[in-house]
């Protein structure tokens, strides 16, 4: 797990990192989510979780740390533990995200007609969660990403925030954006054109990417060689990529998965992530990890000896674009 430059940044990064978006919030739609968290929702007691897996991401290596504004108390919970750790700062790089704002009230299930996590792209919003991440993180926080950026939210089109963010990166902080959905790479197309003072103004971008969604390889490619650092996130489908995956239609697949991870000695996780990590346009792979356990399983995945057969049969997994994030929008919040 030894650390590497991010793209072209001045920021380093490990090739695994962990996100806390099971971590941070009672409520997800990775399979298996409440299990993971022991159906315990005490604020304390998820704290204590939480600090458990990073626990164990830090004797593992890894030295990037993925929060969100909307991933309920995660920036607090992962903030709390570098306090509490003593954690040098200049050994760790810290990525969050703004635009999304927690409305769940600290439940697994919302009451009919209220959202999770309510999307605002506009300059108000950027201005008071930059306001909360500096709270919790200060000069710790590396990364400052919009939240899932898409063309219709119209947030590459603003000009008072791309100026505001532009401000931000000018004092020091890497500004990036997150991706979701069908429109992952048009939105990201639209972002390599946009330029500040003589250079681009986003450098990192963080994708869904994963053996069954590939349709956004071509342009993170061309990030990758434009400089920006590249993350990948949903690397196991939210759990889909893993033996808690029952779906009936989906076990041919699945005992497929099985057999490659039971000839290369490894588990269906760890086989599905070193998917990824081998990908040359990745710096960066997360783990969504909620267990210890589950997290040292997905991290094996530095340890396969990636070969062109084995990624001839991953990569022909693939769905189609609209499918995957169709069965994504499924997945029941747990």
């Amino acid at each position: 797990m030894n650390p590497k430059p991010f793209g072209h940044t001045n920021l380093t990064v490990t090739p695994i990192g962990l996100g806390l978006a099971a971590l941070g919030r009672p409520g997800y739609i990775n399979l298996g989510h409440a299990t993971d968290l022991n159906h315990n929702y005490d604020i304390a007691a998820m704290e204590a979780h939480a600090h458990t897996v990073l626990d164990a991401a830090w004797e593992a290596g890894i030295r990037y740390f993925d929060a969100a504004r909307s991933y309920g108390r995660s920036e607090t919970f992962l903030a709390s533990w570098l306090q509490t750790r003593h954690i040098d700062p200049t050994s760790v790089t810290v990525g969050s995200k703004w635009g999304y704002t927690y409305t769940a009230d600290w439940q697994v299930n919302v009451p009919a007609g209220q959202q999770h996590e309510v999307k605002d792209h506009s300059l108000p919003v950027l201005q008071r969660q930059w306001q909360e991440s500096q709270a919790n993180f200060g000069a710790q926080l590396n990364l400052y990403q919009i939240h899932s950026a898409t063309l219709d939210s119209g947030v590459l089109e603003n000009t008072a925030v791309l100026t505001e963010l532009a401000r931000l990166r000018n004092s020091g902080t890497l500004i990036g954006l997150s991706l979701s959905g069908t429109g992952q790479a048009d939105t990201l197309w639209r972002a390599l054109e946009i330029e500040f003072d003589g250079k681009l103004l986003f450098g990192s971008v963080q994708a869904t990417w994963n053996i069954l969604e590939q349709s956004a390889t071509a342009v993170l490619t061309a990030a990758h060689q434009a400089g920006l650092g590249v993350i990948v996130k949903e690397a196991l489908a939210n759990g889909r990529l893993t033996p808690r995956n029952q779906t009936p239609s989906f076990q041919p697949q699945m005992q497929t998965l099985r057999q490659l991870a039971q000839q290369h000695h490894t588990t269906v996780d760890a086989l599905a992530l070193a998917a990824v990590l081998n990908q040359p346009f990745v710096d960066v792979v997360l783990s969504g990890a909620a267990q210890a356990d589950h997290l040292l399983s997905n991290i094996q995945a530095i340890n396969i000896n990636w070969q062109p057969e084995l990624a001839d049969v991953l990569l022909g997994m693939g769905e189609e674009t609209a499918v995957y994030w169709q069965t994504r929008s499924n997945l029941p919040w747990n």
